[in-house]
């Protein structure tokens, strides 16, 4: 019976708005894959996501297996011949079907340039099932660990945080703020960036023109 709620649960985020830094093709395999593991069981859902996570670091560590996910001119065959690649990268022990399948159909597709977008999302989603805030703080460069801590205990006493069983927070680092901070919990962003700042001067400037 616990299970079932569980499940049932689980299939109402599928409706949750998901990252807005990923496409609506990713967040659709995202969807589909966590369907899939939510409906084999809980521990398949752990399994797959710990698998996706793996893979994540690696394609972020290993610049060959980026390109080659990222190539969008290999052939199905040779994209074909580089998946056990990235089925390695998932761990020892042998990766589930739920995985297995992922990127076997983002193969087919030509999609899998979108890998990254998938995971994100898909780990957007257990969080959600988890009961967990996922809050990502992106900035020009990462934050000392004191100041990512101070920040942390301020998002806890938001009204998001404080309905959430736990809070996690990540630092993302993007050279392109300049400077200031973006902070994306749930469906909501507050950006709080130079970029910003200098974007909404340029339209300032260019409509006085």
């Amino acid at each position: 019976m616990a299970t079932m709620m569980l499940k049932s649960r689980g299939a109402a985020l599928l409706n949750a708005p998901l990252s807005r830094n990923a496409s609506s093709i990713a967040q659709k395999y995202s969807k589909a894959a966590y369907q899939a593991a939510l409906a084999k069981s809980p521990q398949t859902l752990t399994k797959v996501h710990t698998e996706l996570n793996a893979i994540s670091a690696a394609l972020k560590s290993n610049s060959e297996l980026e390109s080659f996910v990222k190539n969008p001119t290999l052939s199905v065959a040779n994209r074909t011949a580089g998946l056990p690649s990235i089925f390695k990268a998932a761990g020892a022990g042998g990766v589930s079907d739920v995985t297995k399948n992922l990127f076997e159909v983002l193969s087919e597709n030509g999609r899998l340039g979108e890998a990254q977008g998938v995971i994100e999302n898909f780990g957007e989603l257990v969080s959600k099932y988890k009961g967990e805030l996922e809050v990502v703080v992106s900035s020009a460069s990462p934050l000392a660990k004191d100041v990512l801590s101070k920040l942390e205990s301020t998002l806890k006493q938001s009204q998001a945080a404080q309905q959430a069983k736990s809070v996690k927070v990540t630092n993302k680092v993007n050279p392109a703020l300049l400077g200031g901070l973006v902070v994306d919990f749930g469906d909501k962003t507050i950006d709080l960036s130079v970029q910003s700042r200098v974007t909404k001067l340029n339209a300032l400037l260019t409509e006085s023109v």
